[in-house]
């Protein structure tokens, strides 16, 4: 029995981005319907035309959300949600350089997890909440070191770094968007622990690299996601893409899934969701990435072939098998790396 009935609404928030699209068209195919949020209604029309051809009228509609970080933002757009999906941030990693590098940003990431906490808390028909937060709120890559990620293992390594005294350098930037991900999910959690009476379940999802299919290239495959890592890769040879340490991957549709699986499985509860599948490097991405393309030229392999040795627990497969029946666990790499480059020729 689903936590929330079919037909339900569903609050997606940055609908039309990389993850957010696709937990929106997950949503969608479950028979769910969604409303989706935007920054601005010219950001959105394209999200609307893509749904609305997709699955008809009347099932996806949008809602605009200009300032996040503003208190009662998101009240309206909450109104008659049985379930809310957090997945947007205004904090991006490839955004303004110097602006990144500073900790001053994170205050804003964790002020927008407390107002649309704030808003599910006022609206009574919120039943099930799960936010996206991100493999750097847990840890940060390390390969050729053997450790285990747990539902306790967070990343005070990035958040140390961060706060630390300046310059502020570019280089920290990843630090900063790894501080800001762990504070914005503890935030979450440290507000669940402070109200016990806010009326639903709240789950997070987190997502390692997320490879796959961009639902509509020309507005989401510019930039700003990790499978712009693929595609560039695929036009451009490997350029910045060295200085990317290996780490684990996950296709965009599983890490979608998962958000669906963490509002309408009744058995996940208060739940840390980790959508690792398995671990890559830039030559087994280049491997496959050949065979896929076999008359495309690709770089040579990297002299350096080292790999993420860290070990996460199989909890989202199962979770996986069991919501999304015929899916085995989790897609592999070599389908996602297809799908990602499905629209280059």
């Amino acid at each position: 029995m689903s936590a929330i009935p079919q037909g339900s609404l569903v609050l997606v928030t940055g609908a039309n981005g990389f993850i957010g699209s696709h937990v929106v068209d997950q949503f969608l195919a479950a028979g769910y319907r969604v409303r989706g949020t935007v920054r601005s209604e010219s950001k959105g029309a394209w999200v609307q035309e893509l749904f609305d051809e997709k699955y008809g009228p009347a099932k996806f509609e949008l809602a605009v959300v200009p300032d996040m970080d503003k208190k009662g933002a998101f009240d309206d757009a909450m109104k008659g949600a049985s379930g809310v999906a957090h997945v947007a941030t205004n904090l991006i990693y490839s955004a303004d350089a110097e602006r990144l590098s500073s900790p001053a940003v994170i205050p804003e990431v964790t002020a927008t997890v407390d107002r649309i906490l704030e808003s599910a808390t006022s609206t009574p028909s919120v039943k099930r909440f799960v936010m996206t937060s991100s493999s750097t709120a847990a840890t940060n890559p390390k390969p050729g070191v053997k450790f285990t990620i747990k539902d306790t293992t967070w990343n005070q390594e990035a958040i140390d770094a961060a706060w630390a005294p300046p310059p502020y350098t570019a280089e920290r930037r990843w630090d900063v968007y790894g501080a800001s991900k762990t504070q914005a999910e503890q935030e979450l959690w440290k507000f669940v622990h402070d109200h016990k009476d806010i009326g639903f379940t709240a789950n997070t999802v987190l997502p390692n690299a997320n490879f796959g299919p961009f639902l509509n290239p020309e507005h989401q495959a510019g930039g700003g996601s990790t499978a712009t890592w693929i595609s560039d890769l695929y036009k451009d040879g490997l350029t910045y893409q060295k200085d990317i340490v290996p780490q684990y991957f996950v296709d965009v549709r599983d890490t979608a899934r998962l958000h669906v699986a963490a509002i309408i499985d009744p058995d996940i509860q208060n739940e840390r969701v980790f959508a690792f599948a398995k671990p890559f490097n830039w030559n087994s991405i280049l491997r496959l990435l050949r065979k896929i393309r076999p008359n495309h030229q690709f770089p040579p392999d990297m002299e350096n072939n080292v790999a993420d040795l860290s070990i996460v627990a199989p909890r989202a497969e199962a979770i996986l098998r069991k919501n999304f029946p015929g899916q085995e666990g989790f897609t592999p790499l070599e389908k996602t790396l297809e799908a990602n480059i499905k629209h280059l020729r």
